[in-house]
């Protein structure tokens, strides 16, 4: 087509039909249908769908609180942001080495003794539970990892209510490993 020709029939253009057919793609009741289908697809799949987002929401609350109340802690116990940095180390290590073990060894083996404990244990479960779930888990080792992420929780938030207790009134000391489990255990 001639430049003439483009700009008098603007559906001639190329740009026009690129528009069209992003504005067709915008249709909600296509996108409607698009869903529709994708979950008639997931359902013929027999994926456990409920039990995914139910673990997922329950995992997320759980990790948020658990891991909250652990940087609560060490926000507490320092008065200076480059005092952080070495009380950070210990409680990002649980959720880095459950992302490399649970894309390396448990979507290989989702059953397997190294995929069960890392479900288990709290500092873990919210990362390694999720990645198993759409395998199927038994009903009883997401309740008993539900359970001890709840216990978790709440020994993490005694632990850091202690430490802010005390770490609030020593603004201005420099605070050790060693300073740290004196103020849990401070009866005072």
């Amino acid at each position: 087509t001639s430049p003439a020709s483009a700009t008098a029939n603007p559906s001639a253009s190329p740009v026009a039909d690129g528009a069209a057919a992003s504005a067709e793609q915008m249709n909600p009741a296509k996108r409607a249908g698009v869903i529709g289908g994708l979950f008639d697809k997931l359902s013929e799949l027999n994926i456990p769908i409920g039990t995914i987002v139910f673990g997922f929401i329950a995992y997320f609350l759980g990790g948020y609180l658990l891991y909250g109340a652990l940087f609560g802690a060490v926000g507490a116990a320092v008065d200076d942001q480059t005092d952080t940095q070495q009380f950070m180390f210990p409680i990002t290590m649980p959720l880095i080495l459950s992302y490399i073990v649970g894309f390396s060894v448990i979507l290989r083996n989702p059953d397997g003794p190294v995929a069960f404990w890392m479900s288990m244990i709290p500092f873990t479960s919210p990362i390694a539970m999720v990645i198993r779930l759409p395998f199927g888990v038994p009903a009883w080792q997401l309740a008993l990892s539900l359970g001890l992420l709840v216990l978790g929780f709440i020994g993490t938030v005694w632990v850091a209510a202690r430490i802010y207790r005390v770490g609030i009134l020593m603004y201005g000391k420099k605070v050790t490993y060693k300073e740290l489990s004196k103020w849990m255990f401070y009866k005072g």
